[in-house]
């Protein structure tokens, strides 16, 4: 952690350690050198250096965590490939529904989901083969009031027996040395290893990357993606629910599709609506569900965009109204900006190569109105559509 070892990190446990911590919640981590020659006059230089690691952590880990960061303890691993908040509070709360009461959380990390698990009454069996990372569950469970329902055990889970346990949680490593993992037999363990764990459990769920190729998705596992905010967080397959689904879920509204197995939608001119799907709805292959939602078709065969002649309201995407439906031409859409008065240019692209930056640049936005502009393809040819989304008021037509 930084340099801090298993010793440096109990002593932040003490009641030394805690008021140094304490005093860190807010510090300015660009003035650490003078905070910590300061500290240093007073407490030992590894405390020092322990605690101020930590109070960086935490700052970090509020944007998964939100303010209970600050109760909590962290490595950097852990706040790098733990699970967002309202993403394992989900997983907990399906795992409670389906009756489990004792879970093995393999690769448990810093107890980022084990957390919510015992929130949500399940007792939990949190392993890990990294002291550090052990004692940092522990302190987790016990600040939190929870160390009577999670059990942390060192050890290598390739050997742990899940005896005793109805469900079976997999996390493992997609991180290395050199950065993300892509290959799922390079995951540590790897994926091969999960799914046979997986299946010897009545219940199991792996956690994998939202990109894994739908091929690798074992037959009889449920693959649900689940996005937060719009933004896709991971891809779940799970064993003993609904083999061969695949799921879209979203948060925080936990609004959850199964797919109905339909076939491409059929390609259709730009209609008044324009409908951006979900990022977990695109993943998990299930754009002709929201054709089918929407009474819609694509604007090209290759592109995640549906369109429609009627607006209709799904959580699973977002409704655009479209105004122009224009070739691409920079120019032509500057000239089209200042026409409508737009000082507030939204650029979302999908199917071309130019950057939004680039385009508003060149467009140079001025004026009191605000509108989107999608950067695309229709029926395979370079266009701009210009819109505003549902329930605002874009720039009147010239």
């Amino acid at each position: 952690m930084d340099g801090v070892d298993l010793d440096a990190f109990s002593a932040l446990l003490t009641d030394e350690g805690q008021s140094l911590l304490a005093s860190l919640r807010d510090y300015d981590p660009a003035a650490e050198l003078a905070t910590a020659t300061r500290l240093r006059r007073e407490h030992d230089a590894g405390l020092v250096a322990a605690a101020l690691t930590q109070a960086r952590l935490r700052q970090r880990a509020v944007a998964k965590f939100g303010g209970e960061a600050y109760r909590m303890y962290f490595t950097p691993d852990g706040v790098e490939q733990s699970t967002r908040a309202s993403v394992a509070r989900h997983r907990a709360e399906r795992f409670a529904a389906l009756g489990v009461r004792r879970l093995a959380d393999l690769c448990c990390g810093i107890g980022g989901d084990a957390v919510p698990l015992a929130r949500a009454g399940v007792e939990v069996l949190a392993v890990d083969r990294s002291p550090l990372t052990c004692a940092v569950v522990r302190a987790n469970a016990e600040a939190l009031g929870l160390a009577g329902l999670i059990e942390v055990r060192c050890a290598d889970v390739t050997e742990i027996a899940a005896d005793g346990c109805d469900a079976v949680f997999v996390d493992p490593a997609r991180r290395g040395g050199r950065g993300r993992i892509f290959d799922p037999e390079a995951y540590s363990p790897p994926l091969s290893w999960a799914v046979a764990a997986a299946r010897k459990a009545p219940l199991a769920a792996l956690k994998v990357a939202p990109g894994i190729p739908h091929e690798a998705v074992p037959e009889d596992a449920e693959a649900e993606w689940v996005s937060d905010h719009g933004d896709v967080k991971e891809a779940v397959l799970w064993f003993g629910t609904a083999p061969g689904t695949r799921r879209a879920t979203l948060l925080p509204s936990g609004a959850t599709l199964p797919a109905a197995g339909l076939p491409d939608p059929q390609v259709r001119p730009v209609g008044r609506w324009l409908y951006e799907p979900d990022g977990a709805v695109i993943r998990a292959h299930m754009v002709a569900d929201v054709a089918a939602r929407v009474g819609g078709g694509l604007i090209d065969a290759t592109i995640a965009y549906v369109t429609s002649d009627e607006r209709h309201t799904t959580p699973y995407a977002t409704a655009y109204e479209i105004t122009d439906v224009l070739p691409f031409n920079l120019k032509r859409l500057k000239a089209l900006l200042r026409e409508r008065e737009v000082g507030v240019l939204t650029v979302k692209k999908r199917g071309s190569a130019v950057e939004p930056e680039e385009v508003r640049r060149r467009v140079k936005p001025q004026g009191p109105h605000a509108a989107t502009v999608f950067l695309t393809r229709v029926a395979g040819a370079p266009s701009m559509l210009l819109g505003s989304p549902a329930g605002t008021s874009g720039p009147a037509r010239a």
